[in-house]
């Protein structure tokens, strides 16, 4: 089982106080020879769905010294689990959950901004003390 996040509570917390039903936690993605987790799996009831309503969510902290080298590592990650979700559980759309503050100091930087949008990242702008979704970026 893969470490939980320093950020997973406050990010579970805030989708909960969004309305999300955690449905698991960790979310096992399972395709032939390959096991992954991701950080969570959500829905929306249907009476409240906005654009759908099943999500996995990949909470990432960026603490190292090298936000770059983080994005790295969360990118890979992302890709690779939305392709395996792809193949596994269609219905689901996969997001990566941010801090505000590393999405407004390093996610705004232009060259992100591009690899971001080249890349069809989905994003969860979170703010961890409040535990409250700030933005969904899609």
């Amino acid at each position: 089982m893969p470490a939980k996040d320093i950020y997973h509570n406050a990010v579970k917390n805030a989708l909960i106080k969004d309305g999300w039903t955690i449905t698991a936690d960790p979310y096992r993605i399972k395709y032939k020879d390959a096991e992954l987790f991701a950080d969570l799996a959500i829905e929306k009831p249907i009476a409240a769905e906005r654009n759908g309503g099943k999500i996995v969510v990949e909470i990432k902290s960026f603490l190292s010294p090298s936000p770059m080298r983080d994005f790295e590592i969360a990118l890979g990650q992302y890709i690779l689990y939305r392709n395996f979700i792809k193949l596994t559980e269609p219905e689901y759309q996969i997001y990566l959950a941010i801090k505000d503050s590393i999405y407004e100091n390093f996610f705004q930087r232009d060259s992100i901004k591009d690899i971001t949008e080249i890349n069809q990242l989905l994003l969860i702008v979170v703010d961890m003390e409040q535990e409250e979704i700030l933005q969904w970026i899609n």
